[in-house]
């Protein structure tokens, strides 16, 4: 990939998004399309974006039974998504099926503990652990059930990469040092996630809201 960066396109408006994809194509390495796209455009959508040349991360977060969610992967295949994720919570069965069932040229790699949550969070759900010690226990369960990585916060990558050295780990929560958190509450700079181990970083709207997307897109490549 020539740039790690694959910018969130979180809109249902397709010509938005296209027009967002056409503007920073030549300074980042793909876009990332999650439920907001996907429930509004469907496959045809991804197939659209897909045809302006960037590799696509497709962001559903799969949590399901393993039947329904090997199921749900089979019928994504035509999309041949370059990156696609499921909730390591669903359990080791459920994250081998979801592997068996990609292309073989798609990255499957599994959600930890979401970048909104704290600890605080996490107790409300019945989790003791900090969010450090979650997302570790659950590297662990992606690594053993074969996936190609996981998607962790840039306070818990090193850890992470360290226990899995060719692992490939996805960064969300970037913000470059100047930007809003917004609903983020484990953020980390560009800079800093690189520096860690991330594989790929997870940009949404400092570049997406920003006056002029590509300038935002290369200010920030300029500081990798």
């Amino acid at each position: 990939m020539s740039s790690p960066i694959f910018v969130a396109i979180d809109t249902p408006d397709l010509e938005r998004a296209k027009t967002i994809a056409t503007r920073i194509r030549n300074h980042v390495g793909g876009i990332k399309l999650g439920l907001e796209f996907f429930c509004a455009n469907g496959r045809q959508g991804i197939r659209e974006m897909a045809d302006l040349g960037l590799p696509v991360f497709l962001d559903l977060k799969l949590h399901d039974i393993p039947n329904t969610v090997g199921k749900a992967v089979q019928a994504l295949r035509p999309l041949e998504p370059a990156i696609l994720t499921v909730h390591a919570a669903g359990g080791r069965a459920m994250l081998e099926d979801a592997k068996a069932a990609a292309p073989l040229g798609t990255k499957v790699v599994a959600v930890t503990v979401l970048t909104s949550l704290d600890r605080s969070d996490l107790g409300a759900i019945g989790v003791e652990d900090e969010p450090h010690d979650q997302v570790a226990r659950l590297t662990g369960l992606a690594r053993e059930a074969g996936l190609d990585g996981v998607v962790c916060s840039g306070n818990e990558v090193a850890a992470a990469r360290a226990s899995w050295p060719d692992g490939f780990f996805v960064v969300p929560g970037v913000r470059p040092a100047d930007a809003q958190a917004g609903d983020q509450k484990r953020v980390v700079t560009p800079r800093a996630a690189l520096d860690a181990g991330a594989s790929i970083l997870v940009i949404g709207r400092p570049i997406t809201q920003a006056q002029d997307p590509d300038l935002a897109a290369r200010a920030i490549a300029a500081t990798l």
